[in-house]
């Protein structure tokens, strides 16, 4: 039985990737002189075609991706770092609180003359 499931999923990954192949080569063979217009600038146009682009978008794509996640872990990194720094402030106001209660505690009075 264990053989069985290992065939079917052996045969599954196979016929998927023949699948995800065969989309591939029909979409090169039916994109690959299709003239795309880009506008890049008022009044300035690039004619190209449609494989040239795909792979510059997906790199651009790619790289936007990478831009945002460091974006995000920067502000990640500015709010521990203000936490950070708010917690090390209320240590040293806390610090001098208890400083200052201890300098004002009073001392007992040693022997007074009436």
């Amino acid at each position: 039985m264990e053989t069985l499931w290992l065939k079917i999923k052996s045969w599954t990954k196979i016929t998927v990737f023949t699948i995800v192949v065969l989309y591939v080569a029909i979409f090169i063979y039916n994109n690959y002189d299709q003239p795309l217009r880009i506008w890049w600038w008022f009044g300035y146009h690039i004619d190209t075609s449609a494989l040239e682009v795909i792979p510059v978008m997906l790199l651009a794509g790619a790289v936007g991706t990478y831009v945002v996640r460091m974006a995000f872990g920067a502000v990640r990194q500015i709010r521990q770092m203000r936490s950070r720094m708010a917690a090390a402030k209320m240590q040293k106001d806390v610090a001098e609180i208890k400083a200052k209660a201890d300098m004002m505690q009073t001392r007992p009075e040693q022997g007074k003359s009436e």
